[in-house]
Parts: C-alpha cells; sequence; structure tokens
C-alpha cells in the first residue's frame, strides 16, 4: 500500500517537474502578456502616450473604454489594411505551396543518401541573419540591378512603360515568400517521406496513370502537411512587418506595422493593444478552421 503511494506520488511530482517549467513559460510570457493587452485596450491613451491612469482616485474606477474598438470599426481604412494584410499572406502561402510541393516531392522521392544535403540546402537561409536576406533581396530588385533593366527593356519592346521593382507589392510578395518558403518544404516533405511507395505500384496496377495516382493518392495523404505547411506560412506572414517597411511602398503597409507604429511613432497603446487582439483573434480563428481541415484531411492518412 505504502509502496503504491509512494509511486504514485513519484508519477505526481514526475508529471510536475517535466510539465511545469512549459506551463510556467506559458503563463508568463504568453498569458500575462496577453491579459495586459487586452486590459490596455480597454483603456484611454495618456496625455504624453502610453496608458492614462487607471484609478483617478482611490475609489473611483476611471480611463475604461471601448472607444479603440468602435474607432476601428468606424473606419474602413484599418478594414482595408487588415484585408490587405490577409490577401498578402494567402498569395505568400499559395505560391509558397505551388513552388514547395514539388520540391518536398523530390526531395522525399529522391535516394537517402542524397536527402540530407537537399534538406540542408532548404534550410540554409535560416544559417544567415534575416536582415542580410532583405537587404540582399533590395539589392537583386533595385533601380540599377540587372534584372530591373532586363524586365523594363522586355516591357519596353512591348510598348509598355517602365515599373519599378523595388518598394512595390511586387517586392513584399518575393521577399515574404523567400522567407517563408523553408517553412511550407519542411512540413511537406515530413509527410511525404512516410508514404508507402506500394500504394502508388497498387494504384499504377489497378490502371491508374501518373496524374492519378497523384491526385488519388499522394494528395489525398499530403492533406495534414498541407495544412501544416499553410498555417506555418500564413500565420507570422499576416503580422510580418519588416518586410513590408523595407521593401513596401507608402502604400504597402500592412497590420503589423501599424501596430508597431501605435506603439512605438504615435505611442497609442490602447489602440496597438486592440489591432493586436483583433488579429490574435483572426489568427485563432484561422488556426480553428486548419486544425478542422487537417482532422478532416487527416482521415485519408
Amino acid at each position: 500500500m505504502n509502496d503504491g503511494r509512494k509511486q504514485s506520488h513519484a508519477t505526481r511530482l514526475t508529471r510536475w517537474l517535466v510539465g511545469g517549467p512549459p506551463l510556467l513559460f506559458l503563463l508568463l510570457l504568453v498569458a500575462v502578456p496577453g491579459a495586459i493587452m487586452v486590459l490596455a485596450s480597454f483603456r484611454y491613451p495618456g496625455e504624453f502616450g502610453g496608458l492614462a491612469p487607471l484609478f483617478a482616485d482611490a475609489q473611483t474606477l476611471h480611463g475604461v473604454t471601448t472607444e479603440t474598438y468602435r474607432f476601428f470599426f468606424s473606419d474602413f481604412i484599418y478594414t482595408e489594411v487588415f484585408l490587405k494584410s490577409f490577401g498578402m499572406a494567402l498569395a505568400t502561402t499559395l505560391i509558397c505551396l505551388v513552388m514547395a510541393y514539388p520540391l518536398a516531392m523530390l526531395i522525399a522521392r529522391s535516394p537517402k543518401r542524397n536527402r540530407n544535403l537537399m534538406m540542408l540546402l532548404v534550410i540554409l537561409p535560416f544559417t544567415s541573419n534575416f536582415l542580410i536576406g532583405i537587404y540582399a533581396w533590395m539589392i537583386i530588385l533595385g533601380p540599377q540591378a540587372a534584372l530591373n533593366h532586363a524586365i523594363n527593356a522586355l516591357l519596353g519592346a512591348f510598348g509598355a512603360a517602365p515599373v519599378q521593382l523595388l518598394f512595390s507589392p511586387f517586392a513584399v510578395l518575393i521577399v515574404m515568400v523567400y522567407v517563408y518558403l523553408p517553412f511550407m518544404v519542411l512540413p511537406l516533405y515530413t509527410n511525404l517521406e512516410k508514404h508507402d511507395p506500394l500504394l502508388l505500384d497498387a494504384a499504377q496496377d489497378l490502371g491508374a496513370n501518373a496524374w492519378q495516382r497523384f491526385w488519388r493518392v499522394t494528395f489525398p495523404l499530403s492533406r495534414p502537411g498541407i495544412f501544416a505547411g499553410c498555417a506555418l506560412v500564413f500565420i507570422p506572414a499576416i503580422g510580418m512587418f519588416l518586410v513590408p517597411e523595407l521593401v513596401g511602398g507608402t502604400g504597402d503597409i500592412m497590420i503589423g506595422n501599424l501596430i508597431k507604429e501605435q506603439f512605438l511613432a504615435t505611442r497609442d497603446w490602447p489602440f496597438g493593444s486592440t489591432l493586436a487582439i483583433l488579429l490574435t483573434l483572426a489568427v485563432l480563428l484561422v488556426l480553428w478552421i486548419v486544425a478542422k481541415l487537417s482532422a478532416r484531411g487527416g482521415r485519408y492518412a
């Protein structure tokens, strides 16, 4: 009896030792800051920025309002920025999916001795500083770059006006695809590498051609990897602020840029918190949709 109690106590202690630090990490660095942001979104801005005092005196609660939420929904410009951010993140996700799927399939079907090298090349951009890659693309897309001259020369041959690649939505999209493409390749490769090749052989024996084997066998089995990759790309892409700020124009700001400006430039912390909370709710909605689709797609695996 005592041995059973000791074993049960040791099991509970082990669970706390293993699960306690991650739980504490989530509470201190996720839950508490999130609660602070929610409370700040219902406050008035201070006279010189920041937050106004919460209590006018010891007994009276002061400075609690829903004005920031009403202001957001009353001005379409902020909704437009949200929609633009969603559109840019969605375009980035779709382009990454189209580019990553054949690459991941190529790696998964390559000889095992070559897979590690190919995956190393995929994650190689992570070994350099994030800003270095962006500045490299600024040079590639710059007005004096060979790419810009070649495209404008081609457009001139057809009588079209020259275009500017840098500081445009095109530049933002290209750099974001460059940044997030490995995040799409990795889950797709992990999924495709586990597929049983005997299923494709069986489909071929039943008369399926290459397209039918892909569409009816490979693609359904890879849906969990597709959903995971889309989530890993879409969620950080929608909040990106550095890429639009460096390679985008004045009309290419995204919701991340707007949140940064509210906190650092205008110092309107309540409205910045409101934007951050609404963005978080939008991301949670996307996560819920992806989880539902992934669970449904997982039945094929």
